[in-house]
């Protein structure tokens, strides 16, 4: 759904020093690509340094499909999460469990537009009814994603894709929360 995700095989597809996304922990770096011994067998890994909590992550090469780790989205797929954005309504389910594990695994898919979606539903959701706390938490984590990678991947300030993101979201009445407003 517009945003490419790498193959599941992952020999070699990174490098030190690669801006990757690792799916609802949101961007890092390739700090080191090692090898360790485990019994007989001999595995490759890669050991990401998260930007957000400064987490180091260590995924065995043979994981990488599994757990969705991708590059930063390009500019042609940005331009297709602004323009998804500004384009109507944002359907979600009516029950509450239902949507929230709609949204959940929509968030696990890695895809920034999948990402995008879960951001503009219940951004439409909080202007009908309100959101539970756990809605509000997801919102919140939905908005960094998006923001982080976007900065990143535009190569700007996080400041100048929240605005962005108001101008475009405000063209369907959505206003876009500012940080640390959905902290309860």
């Amino acid at each position: 759904m517009g945003c490419s995700l790498m193959g599941s095989n992952g020999n070699g597809e990174f490098h030190i020093g690669d801006r990757v996304v690792y799916p609802n922990h949101g961007v890092g770096i390739v700090e080191q690509i090692g090898t360790r011994t485990l019994g007989q067998a001999v595995e490759r890994y890669y050991l990401l340094n998260i930007k957000s909590s400064n987490l180091k992550v260590t995924i065995p090469f043979h994981s990488v499909g599994i757990v969705g780790l991708r590059r930063v989205v390009k500019n042609g797929d940005i331009q297709k999460i602004l323009d998804y954005l500004e384009d109507g309504n944002g359907d979600s389910a009516a029950d509450w469990k239902d949507r929230f594990k709609e949204n959940s695994d929509r968030m696990r898919t890695g895809s920034l537009l999948e990402v995008a979606a879960v951001l503009k539903s219940l951004l439409v959701l909080k202007e009908a009814k309100g959101l539970s706390f756990r809605e509000k938490k997801m919102l919140e984590r939905a908005r960094y994603l998006l923001v982080s990678e976007l900065a990143l991947a535009r190569n700007c300030e996080e400041q100048n894709i929240e605005v962005l993101l108001t101008k475009t979201l405000s063209r369907i009445n959505l206003r876009f929360p500012e940080a640390g407003e959905l902290a309860s």
